[in-house]
């Protein structure tokens, strides 16, 4: 019995890369963790690497990445504080109209 031909979309072959990139993994532990062939990842990891390999910006460091991480983390929880804010603020405004 053959079997179909996945297809994936570019969004999710994108993420992929990053996920391997981004976390320092081997390909093999990130595509067994996603379900899929380790060679196919291993594929789409080299095409984005040979088209980023004139790419003046250097890969961040592990360090960096972490920073990266915290600063993301507090930018969602301030822009959740401020959307908080905004609805208090006009709740009080309401009421002492």
């Amino acid at each position: 019995m053959a079997q179909s031909r996945r297809r994936f979309t570019p969004e999710y072959k994108d993420e992929a890369v990053k996920l391997v990139l981004d976390s320092g993994r081997p390909v093999s532990a990130v595509a067994k963790d996603l379900g899929i062939n380790e060679g196919t990842l291993g594929t789409w990891v080299a095409a984005w690497r040979r088209a980023h390999e004139n790419s003046e910006d250097e890969p961040l460091t592990m360090s960096e990445r972490a920073r990266l991480r915290e600063l993301e983390k507090e930018n969602r929880e301030l822009r959740m504080e401020r959307e908080f804010l905004s609805k208090a603020a006009a709740f009080f405004a309401q009421r002492h109209q």
